[in-house]
């Protein structure tokens, strides 16, 4: 897993899962303690993501509101789209230009 950017845009690639978990918690909860406004997360370099994984995002979202900042995600992949949907998450979470229900693939 990487994380490259800043404390407003942030592109997380590879896997987070619960061998990365920690580290990313620690790098994103930085990136919102730092920042004001929006904070970016550009899923498009994401391989996959775990419960676990899942469980970071959800944590980072509620530090962000917490400091008044928003997490945003942006170029989710469609896997992970579906798994957001399974779970009613993408009704919580911001996801930049939502998802598209109708072209996901049925399960």
């Amino acid at each position: 897993m990487h994380i490259r950017g800043d404390h407003t845009e942030l592109v997380v690639g590879g896997r987070l899962d619960v061998r990365s978990a920690a580290d990313a918690r620690t790098v994103l909860h930085s990136a919102v303690d730092d920042g004001a406004g929006d904070l970016v997360l550009d899923l498009s370099e994401l391989d996959s993501w775990d419960a676990t994984g899942l469980g970071v995002i959800m944590g980072v979202h509620r530090r962000a509101g917490r400091c008044g900042r928003r997490l945003v995600l942006r170029d989710v992949p469609p896997q992970m789209q579906r798994l957001l949907v399974a779970t009613r998450l993408h009704r919580i979470l911001a996801i930049e230009g939502g998802i598209g229900l109708e072209s996901l693939p049925r399960v």
